[in-house]
């Protein structure tokens, strides 16, 4: 990523965070993440959906190019279980251990696909939501029809959807 991408979200996510909770695309399914256990949230911006995971018992470490958007979410963790890593994501995602939930969205890179797959402990929840071509103009940020079903074929889908521009997946690791 460039020097330039990212000030560009930094300018972005100075004011006001959104408050800790889901989600849109998977506040319907909320009662589905766990409450104990290790996540990850791949471009967690402000922070909101990592405090909440926190909130529900998770210990959670939030990973995000933007310095500003970390500074937001370092100040909305009143739980201490997060912990949030300046990272940008053009070099991979970094190594880390199993987790029962990884978390990523709006953000899109089906580079990294295989490396959220292979930080599932057996059981994990998986969350992906991405901007789409379904129901919105194409775009280099924008995930074609199927392409997350295809991307994780080899979990238990909970649900999925596309319409109005976004993409999203719940799934689960099949191994117990």
């Amino acid at each position: 990523m460039t020097d330039d991408d990212r000030r560009r979200w930094d300018v972005r996510h100075v004011g006001a965070p959104p408050l800790p909770g889901p989600p849109a695309a998977f506040a319907a399914h909320a009662d589905r993440f766990p409450t104990a256990g290790r996540a990850l949230d791949v471009a967690c911006g402000t922070g909101a959906a990592s405090v909440w995971l926190a909130r529900r018992g998770l210990d959670v470490v939030g990973l995000d190019v933007s310095g500003a958007a970390l500074d937001h979410a370092r100040s909305m963790d009143d739980t201490g279980r997060c912990r949030f890593e300046q990272v940008d994501l053009d070099g991979g995602l970094p190594p880390g251990p199993p987790v029962e939930v990884l978390l990523c969205h709006r953000f899109r890179d089906p580079a990294l696909y295989g490396a959220m797959r292979a930080r599932l402990a057996p059981g994990a929840l998986l969350a992906v939501a991405v901007l789409s071509e379904v129901g919105a103009e194409p775009g280099p940020y924008r995930a074609p029809p199927g392409e997350l079903t295809a991307a994780f074929a080899d979990l238990d889908v909970l649900d999925h959807g596309e319409a109005d521009g976004l993409a999203w997946l719940l799934g689960s690791d099949p191994r117990r």
